[in-house]
């Protein structure tokens, strides 16, 4: 039997829950920015596994603090101590700014992490009613897929069927502060929000948003979550895509990225009055905090910090916009974004099709909604890199039907 791209695809779809609907190429190695399928082809990854590859494919360091950490110690759970998580935490606060860390693996468990600490803490501290806590969140929002997630979410796939849901949730518009202010109440204990929607298709909110949104938050008591999973580590051309709003949350949580396109590492940072609540098994995970996740998280924080990526990103996320501006893409309404985590808007449903026809031309993109497509590349992307990608770009937008 011959073991194509065709083969590996059907043992998916033989053994797999139809969960996701993949674009149809089968990936057998990467490096850098460049990914390659099973018969060779090379492609520009622009997609960088939903922002978790911004250090690019197998970036040597974080493979050497892999293996070498490995070759040490994997795993002790919780119950002990281990020489990396202290110095981990420790490297996440200062970069952070808040005074503690929670460790988690994927930024689903970070944001459950983040809703029940919340809900203690308005509880425990604020003082409102047992079994009463209310969570406010943003429409057309994405924040992972658990029961708890999905409970705060507007689209139709994730909830249906899978009911009942979380109680005392509340759904407010997305850029919308005074719908915000209208839906608190005693009992609420947290508002969650993603600085940019990036599942949503890449939706970037007014300049004043954020920061009504802390005041409002600040006047009614109640926590400032910020989902950072998708945003953070700049992606946004800052380390973090709230500093771009001159705000700062209660409440943080950072994924994808941490884990340097290697391993699942999250977090939820918070200050010591909401997260030193979270007493002995009040919460926990097995693999939370294990010494690999740490010393994974700890290079991939020191590759930021050292290649300049953030800085990097700034650069080229504002020419690849202005690029793909002044190019005029045929059906293109609106290019939005910002650092290199960048919506392009069509006139039409044909998103999907785009992504079909770039990775053809050779370029891994993917539809946000049916009219967006997200262009999201490894941080480490040169000027070189993107002209090359912006004439496979514009020869198949040009292609596109009419």
């Amino acid at each position: 039997m011959v073991k194509d791209g065709k083969y590996y695809a059907e043992l998916v779809e033989k053994y797999c829950a139809p969960n996701y609907e993949p674009i149809p190429v089968v990936l057998s190695r990467a490096e850098g920015i460049y990914a390659y399928d099973i018969d060779g082809k090379k492609y520009m990854d622009m997609l960088s596994a939903y922002s978790a590859l911004s250090h690019g494919h197998r970036h040597p360091e974080i493979i050497r603090a892999l293996i070498e950490q490995c070759e040490k110690l994997t795993l002790t759970s919780r119950a002990f101590h281990n020489d990396k998580l202290g110095e981990f935490l420790k490297k996440m606060c200062e970069l952070t700014g808040f005074e503690r860390a929670l460790p988690m693996n994927t930024g689903a468990e970070a944001v459950e992490t983040a809703l029940k600490a919340m809900r203690k803490w308005a509880y425990e501290v604020k003082g409102v009613r047992r079994e009463s806590a209310r969570i406010i969140a943003a429409s057309n929002n994405f924040h992972g897929r658990t029961i708890g997630v999905i409970s705060m979410s507007t689209k139709g796939p994730s909830r249906e069927n899978f009911g009942p849901l979380l109680p005392c949730v509340d759904i407010v518009p997305f850029n919308d502060a005074a719908a915000l202010e209208a839906a608190i109440t005693e009992d609420t204990a947290c508002f969650i929000v993603e600085p940019i929607q990036g599942e949503g298709g890449v939706i970037v909110p007014d300049d004043d948003y954020l920061p009504k949104v802390r005041e409002i938050c600040d006047k009614c008591n109640i926590l400032l979550c910020i989902d950072e999973i998708q945003t953070g580590l700049g992606r946004t051309g800052k380390m973090f895509c709230f500093e771009h709003y001159g705000v700062r949350p209660d409440v943080l949580t950072i994924g994808k990225a941490l884990g340097g396109g290697v391993y699942p590492v999250s977090l939820v940072c918070a200050g010591a009055e909401i997260l030193s609540l979270m007493k002995p098994g009040t919460h926990g995970s097995t693999f939370g905090g294990n010494p690999v996740a740490a010393a994974v998280g700890m290079a991939s924080i020191d590759i930021l910090i050292k290649e300049k990526l953030v800085e990097r990103c700034a650069d080229s996320g504002a020419y690849l916009m202005k690029k793909l501006a002044e190019m005029k893409l045929k059906n293109v309404t609106e290019i939005r974004g910002k650092g290199l985590l960048i919506g392009v808007e069509f006139a039409k449903p044909v998103a999907h099709e785009a992504a079909i026809s770039l990775m053809e031309a050779g370029i891994l993109a993917k539809d946000a909604r049916p009219t967006t497509i997200r262009f999201a590349p490894p941080l480490i992307i040169t000027r070189e890199q993107i002209d090359e990608a912006l004439v496979i770009i514009e020869k198949v937008f040009s292609s596109l039907p009419d």
